[in-house]
């Protein structure tokens, strides 16, 4: 049985390396240029050729987004954008435009195309059309139920991938064709601006009666009433599978290194366990656990099995869960003195219990009782930020092991 991709985005070198450390099976990143996420690190034309390295040594695929809405000052610089790129070993190109597609076709006439959900694909006929365009896979929109979904696939009879998200952020809008940024700050979501508006306070006011706000809130704060929960599926990888999903999907080339570590990590163990026994396979609650661990929103399904209802929105705040906070990743270990070489991300403070986990690995927990500054020489704390330290190790390690403490509740 051929296993669902699991695609990871990439929103920097690091990221990279860490999703494909972590079990990506696919990745997908943006240039500095053209891939609707201006506000990622993304990577610059050496790091493409870096990282596409790094990611086909361990056969991971690598997917370049180019899927803005072109205006036409955007062409002659695309252009020169995708001769430049041409010469990297790209597996494939996510693209919205048509006249994008065109593009890179006359470019490179034998690259493979993923159609993005900014497309908004939502039955096979539109599929059908993609497909006489020449791509390839179709990323679906997240407004699809499992039905639809199987319904699309059946008529598609394995001709064309299906892609679909399975977490991260939901867009209050369809598919993410959002006008609200550009029309409230001028920043287009549609070219890589997004400045999240959905995400602010807001409260109805009726134009009869300016200063009487519509009672949509349970009090005086107003309400986020476009603030949808984050998405999550890791609860249903057999329906994914079955739904006739080709790829997995996780959003978040925004995110930090230890959102991807995390989340890659815990897809990767549940899909793992059902190929090994389709049959007898049974979720574990403590895969849903670690997601919990990494900055979020309360969770939802999202469209999968019906249309979203009120329970799916947060009418409170729009701010993020962060019960844990990420302190360091691992650079190197030594199996003899059990030191590891510990890149610092938050303050660490000797005596207090922190949590380790890596790829394909159950996380421990452990007391920080040996931390020495990168010379050797004892320490108290670690404050400064990207400081290099040396810890002692209760379990070995190896690089880009990621390093947790729980917040004081």
């Amino acid at each position: 049985m051929e296993k669902i991709e699991l695609l990871a985005p990439a929103g920097d070198l690091e990221k990279l390396k860490i999703a494909v450390s972590y079990g990506a099976d696919a990745v997908y990143f943006g240039g500095e240029l053209f891939s609707l996420r201006a506000g990622a690190g993304n990577l610059s034309f050496a790091e493409m050729e870096e990282g596409i390295r790094y990611a086909h040594a361990k056969n991971v695929r690598c997917y370049l987004a180019v899927n803005i809405f072109a205006h036409n000052e955007d062409i002659p610089l695309l252009e020169e954008y995708l001769a430049r790129i041409k010469p990297l070993d790209i597996d494939a190109f996510i693209v919205s435009d048509p006249g994008i597609l065109c593009m890179i076709r006359q470019v490179m006439p034998d690259a493979e195309i993923h159609i993005s959900t900014q497309a908004n694909m939502t039955n096979y006929r539109t599929a059908r059309f993609w497909q006489q365009q020449g791509a390839k896979r179709i990323v679906l929109a997240r407004e699809l139920t499992f039905e639809e979904i199987k319904g699309i696939s059946a008529e598609l009879a394995g001709d064309m991938e299906l892609e679909a998200f399975v977490q991260g952020a939901m867009c209050i809008s369809y598919s993410g064709r959002c006008l609200l940024s550009n029309f409230m700050i001028e920043r287009d979501a549609n070219r890589g601006q997004c400045a999240h508006p959905c995400r602010w306070k807001y409260a109805l006011v009726e134009e009869q009666r300016p200063d009487e706000y519509y009672p949509v809130e349970e009090d005086e704060r107003g309400t986020y009433i476009l603030n949808s929960g984050d998405l999550c599926m890791i609860e249903h990888i057999p329906e994914l599978i079955e739904a006739g999903i080709t790829s997995a999907k996780i959003e978040g080339r925004m995110k930090s290194s230890f959102y991807v570590a995390t989340i890659v990590s815990a897809y990767r163990k549940a899909i793992d366990a059902y190929y090994a026994d389709p049959e007898g396979y049974v979720f574990r609650p403590e895969w849903l656990e670690e997601l919990k661990k990494v900055s979020h929103r309360e969770f939802t399904t999202g469209f999968y099995f019906n249309q979203p209802t009120n329970k799916d929105q947060n009418y409170q705040t729009s701010a993020y869960t962060r019960n844990y906070t990420f302190i360091g990743v691992v650079r190197s270990y030594d199996a003899d003195t059990k030191l590891a070489i510990v890149e610092q991300r938050n303050k660490m403070t000797l005596g207090e219990e922190i949590e380790v986990f890596g790829p394909y690995t159950d996380s421990f927990t452990q007391k920080l009782e040996v931390l020495l500054d990168e010379e050797g020489s004892p320490l108290e704390s670690a404050p400064h930020p990207q400081q290099i330290l040396q810890i002692k190790m209760e379990q070995p390690v190896a690089e880009n092991f990621m390093l947790r403490k729980r917040k004081e509740q």
